[in-house]
């Protein structure tokens, strides 16, 4: 999907982030090296050199648009759409689920892709949700998470936003798991990807208008309040995950990495 486009073009600023590489402070100057760690953003003059330019993109561009569909559009339809991109995204999401042993889960989104690809004409309605099948999300990057990798510094990448250094390098593998990835290549495919990732990007920016424009009016510094929450988001999705589904590595696993898969409390190492 275009998303996943996007995000490759992102990955073409990794070698400008590298060279804006910031200069941490000493270290006899404790506090402020211990901030630096802790924001865990070394490349933070380049990330914030794309934060302005996405700002930039936003205003002129994609909040405008964001404001007028809006304006033609109702909640429900929004929610519609909103359904239609999450079914879109259910058979990258159960390789996902598959990959770090979650069953659970895994059995959750084939039920869902299954009845609203058919009942809910193409995810466009819900109909596994009021039957009790609620949406589970998860990625990549959440995946890995879950083998106790580490999210690694905060990028910001043109185009995508928010990100870090586990969550980037994963997103041309997304690529592959797109329901129509497997399609032969043809114009009108072209057409269907480009339309529906550009009317899920403007309809996701929609329902974030109030929100966005919030944290931009009462932030003294939107971006680290920006890069702050990224970080409490993924850190809830993966909570969320180990503590709603429970890992069952398969017994012909080397004992390592059944270890890694069961489930440990959250945050520990």
């Amino acid at each position: 999907m275009g998303i996943v486009k996007t995000s490759l073009l992102s990955l073409l600023a990794v070698p400008v982030l590298l060279a804006g590489c910031a200069t941490p402070p000493p270290r006899s100057n404790q506090a402020a090296y211990e901030a630096y760690r802790q924001q865990n953003d070394p490349l933070k003059p380049a990330n914030q050199a794309f934060y302005r330019f996405d700002n930039v993109l936003d205003a002129y561009a994609l909040r405008p648009v964001a404001v007028g569909y809006s304006h033609v559009t109702t909640p429900a339809i929004r929610q519609h759409v909103g359904d239609f991109m999450n079914n879109m995204d259910a058979p990258a999401q159960l390789v996902e689920f598959m990959a770090a042993g979650k069953p659970r889960d895994a059995g959750t989104t084939l039920v869902r892709f299954l009845l609203n690809s058919t009942v809910g004409i193409g995810g466009i309605f819900d109909p596994a949700g009021a039957l009790g099948y609620r949406r589970v999300y998860t990625d990549l990057g959440l995946t890995l998470a879950g083998y106790g990798v580490p999210e690694g510094p905060y990028l910001y990448l043109p185009f995508a936003g928010p990100s870090d250094l586990r969550d980037a390098a994963v997103l041309p593998a997304g690529l592959f798991l797109s329901p129509t990835a497997a399609a032969p290549p043809s114009t009108g495919l072209t057409i269907f990807n480009y339309g529906s990732d550009g009317l899920g990007v403007v309809n996701t920016r929609a329902n974030l208008i109030g929100t966005i424009g919030n944290i931009k009016k009462s932030s003294l510094d939107p971006y680290a309040t920006f890069r702050s929450l990224y970080r409490q988001h993924r850190a809830a999705q993966l909570k969320t995950i180990n503590e709603r589904d429970i890992a069952t590595p398969p017994a012909w696993y080397p004992a390592k990495e059944r270890n890694a898969m069961h489930p440990r409390p959250y945050g520990a190492p």
